[in-house]
Protein backbone atom coordinates (compact mmCIF):
# COMPACT_ATOMS: atom_id res chain seq x y z
CA UNK A 1 0.00 0.00 0.00
CA UNK A 2 1.56 3.44 -1.08
CA UNK A 3 1.42 6.60 0.96
CA UNK A 4 -0.43 8.19 -1.73
CA UNK A 5 -3.94 8.94 -0.28
CA UNK A 6 -6.89 10.63 -1.24
CA UNK A 7 -5.57 11.42 -4.50
CA UNK A 8 -6.35 8.03 -6.50
CA UNK A 9 -10.24 8.88 -6.22
CA UNK A 10 -9.54 11.53 -8.46
CA UNK A 11 -7.76 9.54 -10.46
CA UNK A 12 -9.88 7.11 -10.32
CA UNK A 13 -12.70 9.72 -12.29
CA UNK A 14 -10.72 9.49 -15.61
CA UNK A 15 -11.11 6.15 -15.47
CA UNK A 16 -14.43 5.23 -14.34
CA UNK A 17 -16.61 8.16 -15.79
CA UNK A 18 -19.15 8.97 -12.50
CA UNK A 19 -22.00 9.45 -14.77
CA UNK A 20 -26.13 10.07 -13.67
CA UNK A 21 -27.97 7.65 -14.14
CA UNK A 22 -29.90 6.44 -17.36
CA UNK A 23 -33.53 5.95 -17.56
CA UNK A 24 -32.28 3.28 -19.97
CA UNK A 25 -30.28 0.97 -17.59
CA UNK A 26 -30.75 2.35 -14.43
CA UNK A 27 -33.88 4.04 -11.92
CA UNK A 28 -32.40 6.64 -9.85
CA UNK A 29 -34.98 6.97 -8.01
CA UNK A 30 -35.37 3.26 -7.03
CA UNK A 31 -31.38 3.36 -6.76
CA UNK A 32 -31.97 6.00 -3.91
CA UNK A 33 -33.96 2.98 -2.01
CA UNK A 34 -29.96 1.85 -1.23
CA UNK A 35 -29.08 5.05 0.61
CA UNK A 36 -32.55 5.36 2.15
CA UNK A 37 -32.34 1.84 3.34
CA UNK A 38 -28.46 2.00 4.40
CA UNK A 39 -29.12 5.63 5.86
CA UNK A 40 -31.99 4.43 8.14
CA UNK A 41 -30.00 1.77 9.06
CA UNK A 42 -27.73 3.67 10.39
CA UNK A 43 -30.18 6.07 12.06
CA UNK A 44 -30.94 3.23 14.40
CA UNK A 45 -28.13 2.50 15.80
CA UNK A 46 -27.13 -0.72 14.08
CA UNK A 47 -24.08 0.27 12.18
CA UNK A 48 -21.70 3.22 12.66
CA UNK A 49 -21.35 4.00 8.86
CA UNK A 50 -20.83 2.57 5.32
CA UNK A 51 -19.53 3.09 1.94
CA UNK A 52 -21.96 1.80 -1.06
CA UNK A 53 -20.44 1.55 -4.65
CA UNK A 54 -22.38 0.87 -7.63
CA UNK A 55 -20.82 0.81 -11.27
CA UNK A 56 -22.46 -0.65 -14.67
CA UNK A 57 -21.26 -1.24 -17.81
CA UNK A 58 -17.63 0.69 -17.04
CA UNK A 59 -19.23 3.70 -15.14
CA UNK A 60 -19.98 4.53 -11.49
CA UNK A 61 -23.92 5.55 -11.41
CA UNK A 62 -23.30 5.63 -7.35
CA UNK A 63 -20.55 6.21 -4.57
CA UNK A 64 -21.50 6.97 -1.41
CA UNK A 65 -20.48 7.11 2.60
CA UNK A 66 -23.03 7.05 4.87
CA UNK A 67 -22.76 7.74 8.62
CA UNK A 68 -19.26 8.18 10.74
CA UNK A 69 -16.00 7.35 11.01
CA UNK A 70 -15.77 6.44 14.74
CA UNK A 71 -18.12 6.26 17.70
CA UNK A 72 -17.95 9.93 19.52
CA UNK A 73 -16.28 11.62 16.85
CA UNK A 74 -18.39 14.04 14.55
CA UNK A 75 -16.17 13.10 11.43
CA UNK A 76 -18.33 12.04 9.04
CA UNK A 77 -17.17 8.61 6.96
CA UNK A 78 -15.45 9.32 3.39
CA UNK A 79 -15.95 7.51 0.84
CA UNK A 80 -12.33 6.95 0.29
CA UNK A 81 -12.02 5.43 3.59
CA UNK A 82 -10.17 2.31 4.48
CA UNK A 83 -11.40 -0.51 5.41
CA UNK A 84 -10.54 -4.57 6.51
CA UNK A 85 -11.78 -6.30 4.25
CA UNK A 86 -10.85 -9.85 5.69
CA UNK A 87 -12.15 -12.75 3.61
CA UNK A 88 -12.56 -10.59 0.44
CA UNK A 89 -9.02 -11.07 0.20
CA UNK A 90 -9.71 -14.88 -0.79
CA UNK A 91 -10.91 -13.61 -4.64
CA UNK A 92 -7.74 -11.57 -4.89
CA UNK A 93 -5.48 -14.84 -3.77
CA UNK A 94 -7.07 -16.95 -6.41
CA UNK A 95 -6.47 -14.68 -9.06
CA UNK A 96 -2.62 -14.67 -7.74
CA UNK A 97 -2.60 -18.33 -8.22
CA UNK A 98 -4.47 -18.34 -11.64
CA UNK A 99 -1.75 -16.20 -12.83
CA UNK A 100 0.44 -18.87 -11.75
CA UNK A 101 -1.29 -21.68 -13.73
CA UNK A 102 -1.40 -19.54 -16.58
CA UNK A 103 2.02 -19.46 -16.60
CA UNK A 104 2.45 -23.31 -16.66
CA UNK A 105 3.93 -23.18 -12.77
CA UNK A 106 1.08 -26.06 -12.03
CA UNK A 107 -1.90 -27.63 -12.88
CA UNK A 108 -4.88 -27.63 -10.96
CA UNK A 109 -4.94 -31.39 -10.12
CA UNK A 110 -1.53 -31.52 -9.41
CA UNK A 111 -0.79 -33.33 -5.87
CA UNK A 112 0.48 -29.99 -3.12
CA UNK A 113 2.33 -32.32 -1.62
CA UNK A 114 4.48 -32.15 -5.08
CA UNK A 115 5.56 -28.47 -3.99
CA UNK A 116 5.05 -28.75 -0.41
CA UNK A 117 6.27 -32.43 0.45
CA UNK A 118 6.31 -31.23 4.18
CA UNK A 119 2.36 -31.92 3.65
CA UNK A 120 2.72 -35.36 1.92
CA UNK A 121 2.12 -37.29 5.32
CA UNK A 122 -0.68 -35.84 6.62
CA UNK A 123 -3.51 -38.24 7.76
CA UNK A 124 -7.25 -38.15 7.96
CA UNK A 125 -8.70 -38.15 11.77
CA UNK A 126 -10.61 -41.40 12.53
CA UNK A 127 -11.40 -41.69 15.49
CA UNK A 128 -9.66 -41.32 19.24
CA UNK A 129 -9.27 -38.39 21.54
CA UNK A 130 -7.40 -35.14 20.28
CA UNK A 131 -4.71 -36.30 22.40
CA UNK A 132 -4.29 -39.95 21.26
CA UNK A 133 -6.15 -39.95 17.73
CA UNK A 134 -7.28 -42.93 15.60
CA UNK A 135 -5.21 -41.89 11.87
CA UNK A 136 -5.79 -43.15 8.51
CA UNK A 137 -4.23 -42.93 4.99
CA UNK A 138 -6.90 -40.12 3.06
CA UNK A 139 -8.77 -42.00 -0.15
CA UNK A 140 -6.67 -39.50 -2.27
CA UNK A 141 -4.39 -36.92 -2.92
CA UNK A 142 -4.91 -33.05 -1.66
CA UNK A 143 -5.03 -31.16 -4.87
CA UNK A 144 -4.50 -27.14 -6.18
CA UNK A 145 -8.02 -27.42 -6.86
CA UNK A 146 -9.09 -28.59 -3.60
CA UNK A 147 -7.58 -25.58 -2.12
CA UNK A 148 -9.48 -23.07 -4.27
CA UNK A 149 -12.56 -24.87 -3.71
CA UNK A 150 -12.32 -25.45 -0.15
CA UNK A 151 -12.51 -28.82 0.02
CA UNK A 152 -8.58 -29.66 1.42
CA UNK A 153 -10.57 -31.59 4.21
CA UNK A 154 -8.77 -29.19 6.86
CA UNK A 155 -9.79 -29.67 10.70
CA UNK A 156 -10.36 -25.33 10.86
CA UNK A 157 -8.11 -22.53 11.70
CA UNK A 158 -6.54 -23.63 15.21
CA UNK A 159 -4.90 -20.96 17.62
CA UNK A 160 -0.90 -21.78 17.48
CA UNK A 161 -1.43 -20.96 13.15
CA UNK A 162 -2.55 -17.72 13.89
CA UNK A 163 1.33 -17.31 15.38
CA UNK A 164 3.05 -18.52 12.39
CA UNK A 165 6.01 -15.62 11.84
CA UNK A 166 5.30 -16.59 7.67
CA UNK A 167 3.45 -18.74 5.45
CA UNK A 168 6.27 -21.26 5.56
CA UNK A 169 6.17 -21.89 8.92
CA UNK A 170 2.53 -21.91 8.72
CA UNK A 171 2.64 -25.00 6.46
CA UNK A 172 4.87 -26.49 8.85
CA UNK A 173 2.88 -26.31 11.58
CA UNK A 174 -0.52 -26.93 9.57
CA UNK A 175 1.19 -30.75 9.05
CA UNK A 176 1.43 -31.94 12.46
CA UNK A 177 -2.58 -31.35 12.00
CA UNK A 178 -5.00 -34.56 11.36
CA UNK A 179 -7.24 -33.66 8.39
CA UNK A 180 -11.01 -33.61 9.72
CA UNK A 181 -11.68 -35.37 5.70
CA UNK A 182 -10.80 -37.00 2.88
CA UNK A 183 -9.25 -33.76 0.19
CA UNK A 184 -12.05 -33.76 -2.37
CA UNK A 185 -15.14 -35.26 -0.24
CA UNK A 186 -16.94 -31.94 1.11
CA UNK A 187 -16.73 -28.00 0.72
CA UNK A 188 -15.69 -26.81 3.70
CA UNK A 189 -15.01 -22.97 4.07
CA UNK A 190 -12.15 -22.02 5.75
CA UNK A 191 -8.99 -19.84 5.62
CA UNK A 192 -6.58 -22.76 5.77
CA UNK A 193 -7.04 -23.46 2.62
CA UNK A 194 -6.29 -20.37 0.98
CA UNK A 195 -3.14 -19.46 3.62
CA UNK A 196 -1.85 -23.16 2.11
CA UNK A 197 -2.97 -21.74 -1.37
CA UNK A 198 -0.42 -18.76 -0.91
CA UNK A 199 2.35 -20.15 0.50
CA UNK A 200 2.19 -22.32 -3.03
CA UNK A 201 1.81 -18.66 -4.45
CA UNK A 202 5.67 -18.63 -3.04
CA UNK A 203 7.02 -21.12 -4.13
CA UNK A 204 5.77 -21.18 -7.70
CA UNK A 205 6.54 -17.36 -8.52
CA UNK A 206 9.79 -17.29 -5.75
CA UNK A 207 8.42 -14.19 -4.20
CA UNK A 208 7.09 -13.67 -0.73
CA UNK A 209 3.39 -13.55 -1.16
CA UNK A 210 2.65 -9.82 -0.17
CA UNK A 211 5.26 -8.68 -2.91
CA UNK A 212 3.49 -11.15 -6.01
CA UNK A 213 0.39 -9.43 -5.23
CA UNK A 214 1.85 -5.74 -5.06
CA UNK A 215 4.17 -6.71 -7.92
CA UNK A 216 1.31 -8.27 -10.29
CA UNK A 217 -1.94 -7.41 -9.33
CA UNK A 218 -2.42 -4.01 -7.14
CA UNK A 219 0.82 -2.04 -8.82
CA UNK A 220 -0.64 -2.86 -12.73
CA UNK A 221 -4.36 -2.04 -11.37
CA UNK A 222 -3.14 1.24 -9.81
CA UNK A 223 -5.09 -0.65 -6.25
CA UNK A 224 -2.80 2.27 -4.28
CA UNK A 225 -4.69 1.99 -1.13
CA UNK A 226 -4.42 -1.95 -0.92
CA UNK A 227 -2.49 -3.91 1.03
CA UNK A 228 -1.67 -5.87 4.44
CA UNK A 229 -0.34 -2.80 6.36
CA UNK A 230 -1.55 1.21 6.00
CA UNK A 231 1.25 3.52 6.38
CA UNK A 232 1.07 5.85 9.04
CA UNK A 233 -0.17 9.09 7.41
CA UNK A 234 -2.84 7.14 6.03
CA UNK A 235 -4.38 5.68 9.24
CA UNK A 236 -6.50 8.59 9.70
CA UNK A 237 -8.48 7.05 7.07
CA UNK A 238 -9.79 3.94 8.45
CA UNK A 239 -12.83 3.05 9.34
CA UNK A 240 -13.10 2.38 13.54
CA UNK A 241 -14.10 -1.76 13.58
CA UNK A 242 -17.42 -1.59 16.03
CA UNK A 243 -19.29 -4.03 18.11
CA UNK A 244 -22.78 -4.54 19.73
CA UNK A 245 -22.78 -5.05 23.44
CA UNK A 246 -25.16 -6.88 25.34
CA UNK A 247 -27.56 -3.79 25.49
CA UNK A 248 -27.70 -4.04 21.87
CA UNK A 249 -25.32 -0.29 21.69
CA UNK A 250 -22.50 0.19 19.38
CA UNK A 251 -18.94 -0.27 20.78
CA UNK A 252 -15.48 0.31 20.10
CA UNK A 253 -14.45 -3.76 19.13
CA UNK A 254 -12.99 -5.91 21.61
CA UNK A 255 -11.17 -8.19 19.43
CA UNK A 256 -9.12 -4.62 18.00
CA UNK A 257 -8.32 -3.31 21.54
CA UNK A 258 -5.11 -2.16 22.16
CA UNK A 259 -4.27 -3.04 18.16
CA UNK A 260 -2.75 0.11 16.43
CA UNK A 261 -5.05 0.55 12.98
CA UNK A 262 -2.87 -0.48 10.59
CA UNK A 263 -0.70 -2.76 11.35
CA UNK A 264 -1.12 -6.47 9.78
CA UNK A 265 -3.60 -8.44 11.27
CA UNK A 266 -1.24 -11.53 10.89
CA UNK A 267 2.06 -11.98 11.57
CA UNK A 268 2.20 -13.81 8.56
CA UNK A 269 0.53 -12.18 4.79
CA UNK A 270 -3.28 -13.73 5.61
CA UNK A 271 -4.55 -14.68 2.05
CA UNK A 272 -7.54 -15.81 4.37
CA UNK A 273 -8.43 -12.35 5.02
CA UNK A 274 -5.26 -9.93 5.42
CA UNK A 275 -5.96 -7.37 3.32
CA UNK A 276 -6.82 -3.13 4.07
CA UNK A 277 -8.45 -1.65 0.96
CA UNK A 278 -10.77 0.79 -0.42
CA UNK A 279 -13.95 0.96 -2.22
CA UNK A 280 -12.12 2.51 -5.34
CA UNK A 281 -9.20 -0.04 -5.20
CA UNK A 282 -11.75 -3.04 -5.18
CA UNK A 283 -13.77 -1.29 -7.89
CA UNK A 284 -10.51 -1.96 -9.93
CA UNK A 285 -10.39 -5.86 -9.21
CA UNK A 286 -13.84 -6.37 -9.78
CA UNK A 287 -13.97 -4.34 -12.92
CA UNK A 288 -10.76 -6.47 -13.90
CA UNK A 289 -12.92 -9.37 -13.43
CA UNK A 290 -15.96 -8.35 -15.40
CA UNK A 291 -14.05 -7.11 -18.44
CA UNK A 292 -12.26 -10.71 -18.35
CA UNK A 293 -8.83 -9.83 -16.95
CA UNK A 294 -7.96 -6.68 -18.09
CA UNK A 295 -8.27 -2.65 -16.96
CA UNK A 296 -6.45 0.04 -19.07
CA UNK A 297 -3.97 -2.04 -20.49
CA UNK A 298 -3.42 -4.13 -17.70
CA UNK A 299 -3.63 -8.09 -18.73
CA UNK A 300 -3.80 -9.99 -15.30
CA UNK A 301 -6.25 -13.11 -16.40
CA UNK A 302 -7.00 -14.48 -19.66
CA UNK A 303 -11.00 -14.13 -20.40
CA UNK A 304 -11.24 -18.21 -20.78
CA UNK A 305 -9.45 -18.12 -16.91
CA UNK A 306 -11.82 -15.90 -15.46
CA UNK A 307 -15.26 -17.54 -16.88
CA UNK A 308 -13.79 -20.82 -15.72
CA UNK A 309 -13.58 -19.21 -12.53
CA UNK A 310 -16.35 -17.75 -12.07
CA UNK A 311 -17.77 -21.81 -12.68
CA UNK A 312 -19.94 -23.69 -9.92
CA UNK A 313 -17.15 -26.21 -9.31
CA UNK A 314 -18.83 -27.99 -6.21
CA UNK A 315 -19.92 -30.84 -9.05
CA UNK A 316 -16.17 -32.04 -8.89
CA UNK A 317 -16.39 -33.29 -4.96
CA UNK A 318 -16.93 -36.50 -4.28
CA UNK A 319 -19.79 -37.82 -4.04
CA UNK A 320 -20.80 -34.45 -6.01
CA UNK A 321 -22.57 -31.29 -4.50
CA UNK A 322 -24.51 -28.60 -6.38
CA UNK A 323 -24.74 -25.96 -3.83
CA UNK A 324 -23.19 -24.65 -0.46
CA UNK A 325 -26.23 -22.64 0.31
CA UNK A 326 -29.49 -22.18 -1.46
CA UNK A 327 -29.01 -21.15 -5.07
CA UNK A 328 -25.18 -20.38 -4.73
CA UNK A 329 -22.68 -22.72 -5.80
CA UNK A 330 -18.83 -22.07 -5.14
CA UNK A 331 -16.08 -21.15 -8.20
CA UNK A 332 -12.39 -21.00 -7.51
CA UNK A 333 -12.56 -18.59 -4.40
CA UNK A 334 -16.19 -16.96 -4.27
CA UNK A 335 -19.73 -18.04 -4.67
CA UNK A 336 -21.50 -18.62 -7.89
CA UNK A 337 -25.22 -17.51 -8.47
CA UNK A 338 -26.59 -21.26 -10.30
CA UNK A 339 -30.08 -20.82 -9.32
CA UNK A 340 -32.28 -17.24 -8.67
CA UNK A 341 -35.27 -18.84 -7.53
CA UNK A 342 -33.63 -20.52 -4.51
CA UNK A 343 -31.79 -17.80 -3.48
CA UNK A 344 -32.88 -15.29 -0.55
CA UNK A 345 -32.37 -11.91 -2.68
CA UNK A 346 -32.55 -10.82 -6.76
CA UNK A 347 -29.27 -11.75 -8.49
CA UNK A 348 -28.31 -13.66 -11.75
CA UNK A 349 -27.43 -16.86 -12.98
CA UNK A 350 -23.18 -16.95 -12.54
CA UNK A 351 -23.03 -13.57 -10.75
CA UNK A 352 -19.57 -13.89 -8.67
CA UNK A 353 -18.53 -12.41 -5.30
CA UNK A 354 -17.82 -12.50 -1.94
CA UNK A 355 -17.77 -11.26 1.83
CA UNK A 356 -15.53 -10.02 4.85
CA UNK A 357 -16.08 -11.20 8.27
CA UNK A 358 -16.09 -7.24 9.24
CA UNK A 359 -19.33 -6.87 6.80
CA UNK A 360 -17.54 -6.38 3.46
CA UNK A 361 -19.52 -7.73 0.36
CA UNK A 362 -19.06 -7.37 -3.22
CA UNK A 363 -20.54 -8.80 -6.38
CA UNK A 364 -19.56 -8.92 -9.67
CA UNK A 365 -22.65 -9.31 -12.52
CA UNK A 366 -21.18 -10.12 -16.04
CA UNK A 367 -24.57 -10.30 -17.65
CA UNK A 368 -25.68 -7.23 -16.22
CA UNK A 369 -22.62 -5.69 -16.38
CA UNK A 370 -22.82 -4.70 -12.78
CA UNK A 371 -20.47 -4.32 -9.82
CA UNK A 372 -22.14 -3.54 -6.64
CA UNK A 373 -20.10 -3.13 -3.38
CA UNK A 374 -21.20 -2.46 0.37
CA UNK A 375 -17.90 -1.62 3.00
CA UNK A 376 -18.30 -1.65 6.61
CA UNK A 377 -16.80 -2.54 9.77
CA UNK A 378 -18.32 -4.11 11.92
CA UNK A 379 -17.54 -8.09 13.94
CA UNK A 380 -21.06 -9.42 15.98
CA UNK A 381 -18.32 -10.75 18.54
CA UNK A 382 -21.20 -13.39 20.06
CA UNK A 383 -23.82 -10.67 21.49
CA UNK A 384 -27.29 -12.15 20.85
CA UNK A 385 -28.63 -8.20 19.88
CA UNK A 386 -25.88 -7.70 16.57
CA UNK A 387 -27.80 -6.43 13.89
CA UNK A 388 -28.50 -8.36 11.19
CA UNK A 389 -26.51 -8.43 7.94
CA UNK A 390 -27.31 -6.16 5.20
CA UNK A 391 -25.97 -7.43 2.19
CA UNK A 392 -28.98 -9.58 0.96
CA UNK A 393 -31.63 -6.90 1.34
CA UNK A 394 -28.56 -4.43 -0.72
CA UNK A 395 -28.14 -6.40 -3.27
CA UNK A 396 -32.24 -6.72 -3.66
CA UNK A 397 -32.29 -3.32 -3.92
CA UNK A 398 -29.95 -3.00 -6.11
CA UNK A 399 -31.19 -5.44 -8.84
CA UNK A 400 -34.40 -3.98 -8.65
CA UNK A 401 -33.10 -0.49 -9.75
CA UNK A 402 -32.51 -2.02 -13.29
CA UNK A 403 -34.46 -1.43 -16.06
CA UNK A 404 -32.49 -2.69 -18.93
Amino acid sequence: MSSSGGWFALALATVFASVATSAEEISAERLQRVDDFIESTIASGQYLGAVTLVARHGSIVSWQAHGRREIGAPDALDRNAIFRIYSMTKPIASVAALMLLEQGKFQLDDPVSKYLPELAEMRVFNGGTVDAPELRQPKRPMTVRHLLVHAGGFAGERAELARAPDLQSYVRMLSNVPLAADPGARFNYDGVNTNVLARLVEVWSGQPFERFLQDRIFTPLRMTDTGFTVPVDQRHRIAQMTATDADGRLIPSASYRGIEPGTAINPYPSAAGGLYSTAADYLRFAQMLLNGGELDGASILSRKTVSFMMSNQLGNLDPPQLEFRPGEGFGLGGYVGVDPARRPRLGSVGDFGWSGAASTYFTVDRREGLIAMLLMQHLPEGSPLAPPRLSGQFYTLVYQSLVQ
